[in-house]
């Protein structure tokens, strides 16, 4: 009988993180906010977006360097 793991559903993942800023951007479209709570919101929108670019660029980087790999592994076999 195998194991399988279950994922911890109080783990946050990238995906969980774009989500919270698509609502973020929804609720302030609907002026969900009072102005007093626009900063603290502002603030945590920000940081949010930049960590989520941080971590696309990781992965375009990821996958150029995994794209590069073949073919550097292939030149060296026919040398």
């Amino acid at each position: 009988m195998s194991e399988q793991t279950q994922p911890n559903p109080m783990d946050l993942t990238i995906q969980d993180l774009a989500i919270m800023k698509q609502i973020i951007d929804i609720a302030s479209e609907r002026s969900a906010f009072k102005p007093a709570e626009m900063a603290a919101v502002g603030t945590v929108y920000t940081k949010l977006e930049h960590f989520l670019k941080t971590v696309e660029e990781q992965q375009k980087a990821a996958k150029a360097a995994q794209a590069a790999t073949p073919a550097a592994t292939e030149e060296n076999t026919n040398a």
